[in-house]
């Protein structure tokens, strides 16, 4: 990945910054997005200890306008994004028909699906003159397979999240353009806390960590441009979630 550009939204935590490391790594120059200029401020930090090249750029994935911005922003420094990484993701604690709000749901979709698709609008153009481009969007398990737990507006963002990568691979992969959709499990970060329950610390010591799904979104990236890792799927051994997940819930405990 030497000499490319990665942005990588979502970056400032998780799955987003363990990912910016690992593209650093790689040798890619990895610019890092995100609402809190402090966490990204950190993630810079982390890539230039572990070797890389890394800028922040602040952003609301949420906000189109911002969106185009912090894109041409970018085009501007360096006149290219070869790899876009979307990890900008959220949820709500109450995210059931029985207690979801109208404008959790607007704040849920808007940054599950729209901003994944205002980051995408933002560096296709650049990728489609050079015929040449990764786009990867950490989506979920929960588009892959039915689930109580992420609730209404996550899952049904997620799972048009999956389709937008589709329809990327159906219409752009002529032009050289890759769509990758990862769906992981379980995975220790930040959004564990949004949980109506959240996880235990024995629980969480059994989970994906955010560094296993920085090094899947580092093989996508290394493999080669005629190689298209369309979908997948990352789950814990202890993969729970096969169930569905309302058993968390409702039951005292899993054994």
């Amino acid at each position: 990945m030497n000499g490319k550009i990665a942005w990588v939204t979502g970056g400032g935590s998780g799955i987003g910054q363990a990912s910016a490391v690992e593209l650093a790594r790689g040798g890619a120059t990895v610019v890092v997005s995100g609402r809190r200029a402090d966490a990204l401020s950190e993630t810079a930090a982390l890539i230039k200890q572990a070797g890389g090249k890394g800028e922040a750029e602040a952003v609301d994935t949420a906000d189109k306008q911002a969106v185009e911005r912090a894109g041409a922003a970018i085009l501007a420094r360096h006149g290219r994004i070869d790899i876009l990484v979307n990890c900008a993701g959220t949820n709500v604690p109450k995210r059931f028909f029985k207690n979801l709000a109208a404008a959790d749901w607007d704040r849920v979709v808007g940054v599950n699906l729209n901003g994944a698709l205002y980051c995408t609008l933002a560096v296709l153009p650049s990728m489609r003159s050079r015929r040449d481009g990764l786009v990867i969007h950490v989506v979920s398990y929960f588009a892959r397979y039915q689930s109580y737990l992420g609730g209404a507006a996550y899952n049904a963002s997620k799972q048009a999240l999956c389709a937008l990568v589709h329809q990327i691979n159906i219409e752009e992969g002529m032009h050289g353009i890759r769509g990758c959709a990862i769906h992981p499990g379980e995975t220790v970060t930040p959004l564990q806390k949004a949980r109506p329950k959240p996880p235990s610390p024995e629980d969480q010591a059994k989970m994906l960590k955010m560094e296993d799904l920085g090094r899947v979104v580092r093989f996508i990236a290394e493999s080669p441009a005629h190689v298209c890792v369309n979908e997948i799927v990352v789950t814990p051994t202890w993969n729970r979630l096969i169930l569905g997940g309302g058993e968390m819930l409702l039951a005292p405990k899993i054994e």
